[in-house]
């Protein structure tokens, strides 16, 4: 009896530790970066317990927390970024695919985990994956993979950028724009630009939402090319961001409700990102391989440094 209670409470070891830490990342009381931190600690110490739940709750959380940030946002700023980017992001995220197809011929990578890291490095990381996958038929394995390298690469960018960022003294400005043009995931790019400052923050996932509608013609495109029937998971939460910054821009008389819907949206991504961190482990590397994270590595570093380079010249601005 005493060895059957002793074996539920081990078991029981790893659900409290994840509710402890998902508590204290919904809590506020942590910032973006030390949650994913953790996350990423618990998903190599423990096996999940709560694995498809949790993948499927970070997904909504991060839509649902995406809307609550529309909430701090002005309508007119989000056309601005939207309209003056345009040419550049249309030209950013072909070079971005080209390149992707390029190196993953040249490095022998599955064609699909090749598309797929490419789609996530140009766009959105794991939303265009998620997006680009069913039309694709892309498997189990090929969707692990490439979120694999997308979240790992997304870990490494969260705790990096803001450093590099001060070190080259880059503006609030300079600093949101290259967070958003470089990093893969909404909630990290929200999560490096709360570190850098409030300015950052704003033009960052303003930035990033704008270029995250190029979901849709990715995925139009990708369909008609490969004729796939597949269902299209268009992203309708882009459209609920609109509603609540058009909210916040015209109803003044909403603003204090509106600033805690915010706060809650920068929370809510704060958790985001505790539940991405927990479902990297030593397993998922395993299926990532050696070509596909390289592949991803040398795709991210080229865009991160290019678009660094032409924000400092001035060439890429809003």
């Amino acid at each position: 009896m005493d060895s059957r209670i002793a074996t539920a409470q081990t078991r029981s070891v790893p659900k409290n530790i994840f509710f402890l830490g998902l508590i204290l990342a919904a809590s506020g009381v942590i910032p973006p970066p030390i949650a994913l931190l953790a996350g990423l600690i618990y998903g190599f110490s423990f096996a999940h317990p709560y694995h498809l739940d949790s993948k499927r709750l970070s997904k909504l959380l991060l839509q649902i927390s995406v809307v609550g940030l529309g909430f701090g946002m002005n309508l007119s700023q989000v056309l601005k970024a939207g309209q003056s980017g345009f040419v550049y992001t249309a030209a950013g995220i072909t070079l971005a695919l080209l390149l992707g197809w390029g190196l993953g011929r040249l490095l022998g990578v599955e064609r699909q985990i090749s598309y797929l890291i490419s789609a996530g490095t140009a766009i959105c990381g794991g939303s265009a994956i998620a997006a680009i996958a069913p039309i694709t038929n892309a498997g189990e394995e090929e969707i692990a993979a490439s979120l694999g390298t997308v979240f790992a690469l997304n870990s490494v960018a969260l705790l990096a950028f803001p450093p590099i960022g001060a070190a080259l003294g880059l503006s609030q400005q300079q600093f949101g724009l290259w967070a958003a043009l470089a990093i893969h995931d909404t909630s990290s790019v929200v999560g490096a630009t709360a570190a850098y400052g409030a300015t950052a923050l704003a033009i960052g996932t303003t930035v990033k939402l704008a270029r995250a509608l190029w979901i849709v013609p990715l995925s139009l495109g990708t369909a008609a090319i490969l004729r796939s029937k597949a269902r299209i998971h268009w992203p309708w939460f882009i459209l609920f961001f609109c509603a609540a910054a058009v909210v916040n821009s015209y109803l003044p008389v909403l603003h204090p409700v509106c600033s805690t819907l915010q706060h809650m949206g920068v929370v809510g991504l704060t958790a985001t990102l505790y539940l991405i961190g927990t479902h990297l482990n030593a397993k998922t590397l395993r299926a990532v391989g050696a070509r596909p994270f390289v592949q991803g590595i040398l795709l991210w570093i080229v865009v991160a440094s290019g678009s660094l380079l032409l924000i400092r010249k001035g060439w890429v601005h809003l």
